[in-house]
């Protein structure tokens, strides 16, 4: 067994892998990298959370864009993010001001947005259903489970793909989130 280093949103994991080390590709992901990046996307949203609850607004909002520049890779390109309570024509934020409006509202080109991550989050799990590694990339599907301060649990459907930068970094190019069906 080895112990890994992920480098995420700013935070080093430490994550155990049984599988062999003897491969030479460094942009090869693994499955316990693709965990450790979706459970830091889930620390950094607990943290604007907490960070806008404790120091205001553009604290939370600073805190934001350093986590939006370390998670997703907008710096290579548009990304297809398509965040869970978005109205057309603003549904998808493939730009950074549009995913930062989303997270921490106030910006008038996109005036529905609230600010998603200000929602007094306190908890935030991921519910992997697949994960499906190609080379330097990974595409995960599943749900992710919110609780905010009331105790008051939000579900959505989560898809994210990661790419794997040359600095070896894993970066989100594909995000989509739906509130969860429920059947009755």
């Amino acid at each position: 067994m080895k112990a890994i280093l992920v480098t995420f949103f700013g935070i080093t994991f430490a994550a155990c892998s049984t599988t062999p080390t003897t491969n030479t590709q460094n942009n090869i992901i693994s499955e316990s990298e693709v965990i450790a990046a979706q459970q830091a996307w889930c620390k950094s949203l607990l943290d604007i959370s907490s960070t806008y609850d404790q120091s205001g607004k553009q604290a939370a909002n600073d805190l934001a864009s350093q986590v939006i520049d370390n998670a997703y890779f907008y710096q290579d390109g548009p990304v297809l993010f398509k965040p869970t309570l978005t109205t057309n024509p603003q549904t998808a934020r493939t730009t950074k001001e549009g995913a930062l409006s989303y997270f921490v509202g106030g910006n008038p080109n996109f005036p529905d947005d609230k600010g998603f991550a200000l929602a007094g989050w306190e908890k935030c799990e991921v519910d992997n259903t697949a994960i499906n590694i190609s080379g330097d990339s990974a595409t995960t599907l599943g749900k992710v489970h919110f609780t905010n301060k009331n105790g008051e649990l939000t579900t959505v459907d989560k898809t994210w793909k990661f790419v794997k930068d040359n600095a070896g970094k894993l970066r989100i190019v594909f995000h989509h989130s739906s509130l969860e069906n429920k059947t009755k």
